[in-house]
């Protein structure tokens, strides 16, 4: 498994590490083929001294990621969230994987986890324009397998290749707490 440990806005301690490794680590006792783990702390200037730290985790196991954000006073204690939120959707995600009786697909040759990068040109038009460009590779799925997705990254949408009619295709949650599904089509 390999760990990387960022910070933002704050310097990570040798200290602050070595319980994040020993916390992370743990993990792996759920969840053996964890690939790559990113863990990202940041402290926020906030009246509300509960959530001034904040603990962004995630994880690459094969081309499945799980996402987990907790806030606390303190690093220990964020950290001690973000893994226990963590190890319920690892159960979750394993839950879905034996109900369903899929199988896991051998590791891609490509890693999967979503690479930041900076713009070429930022387009200015009217006063706005693209500060940032994320950019991540796209594995073919089913619409079903991409709502299981959306759900471990804790995301509100998914933009995915459907593997069912070969196009690109965006899955949204709706406000009833269902989902749509988006099939852009060419003018």
């Amino acid at each position: 498994m390999e760990l990387v440990i960022k910070g933002k806005n704050l310097e990570v301690e040798e200290a602050a590490q070595e319980y994040i490794r020993n916390k992370v680590n743990k993990l792996e006792r759920h969840l053996p083929d964890i690939g790559e783990v990113k863990v990202e702390l940041s402290q926020e200037m906030t009246k509300a001294a509960e959530s001034r730290y904040v603990v962004q985790v995630t994880i690459n196991s094969h081309g499945a990621l799980l996402r987990g954000e907790e806030r606390a006073s303190n690093i220990p204690a964020a950290v001690d969230n973000v893994v226990d939120v963590l190890n319920r959707r690892i159960e979750r995600f394993k839950g879905k994987l034996y109900r369903s009786k899929r199988r896991r697909t051998p590791p891609p040759t490509k890693q999967l986890a979503a690479e930041l990068t900076e713009p070429e040109e930022a387009v200015a038009e009217e006063g706005r324009e693209i500060v940032k460009v994320k950019r991540f590779p796209v594995k073919p799925m089913s619409p079903e397998q991409a709502v299981d997705q959306m759900e471990l990254l804790s995301h509100n949408f998914f933009i995915f290749f459907n593997a069912e009619n070969e196009r690109f295709s965006v899955l949204y949650r709706r406000a009833d707490g269902n989902y749509g599904l988006i099939e852009p089509e060419l003018a």
